[in-house]
């Protein structure tokens, strides 16, 4: 389970990623994350990663400086050079930089190339999905052999 590549975990989520140009102001791209009920938006402009932008953003650089949410660029509060990962790495991998890195998203790039964007969530969600799927078998291994 822990060794799984983060690929598989893609290849099951999809590689839709939210994302806002670095001009957009905070109310834009804040408006971005309610729209679609997610934590967090990339800043990109065309196909270069220049950040990501947190609910975590919000509260510590805007909410907690009073920062003009309509004015202000996302640009100027966002995380610059966010921790990426390769689709390559395993579950085990991502778990230890959520833990270390205390962040909650990961871009998943390779050769430059941006794939897709994981969660802790889609982590929690793809753990808790193999525990069902192993019990299962284990019940149907179980129950079979009770039946012989």
């Amino acid at each position: 389970m822990k060794t799984t590549p983060v690929s598989f975990l893609l290849d099951r989520k999809g590689s839709k990623v939210f994302s806002v140009g670095p001009s957009a102001t905070i109310a834009e791209a804040v408006a971005e994350m309610n729209t679609y009920r997610i934590g967090s938006v990339l800043v990109m402009d065309n196909d270069t990663l220049y950040g990501i932008f947190t609910e975590r953003d919000v509260l510590t650089r805007v909410v907690g400086r009073s920062i003009d949410v309509q004015t202000a660029k996302v640009s100027t509060v966002m995380t610059v050079n966010p921790q990426t990962i390769r689709p390559s790495a395993t579950v085990d991998d991502v778990m230890q930089i959520y833990s270390d890195k205390h962040c909650r998203h990961l871009p998943v790039i390779e050769n430059g190339h941006l794939l897709g964007m994981l969660s802790i969530g889609d982590v929690n969600r793809w753990i808790v999905d193999y525990h069902e799927a192993e019990c299962i078998q284990l019940k149907t291994y179980i129950t079979g052999m009770v039946s012989h």
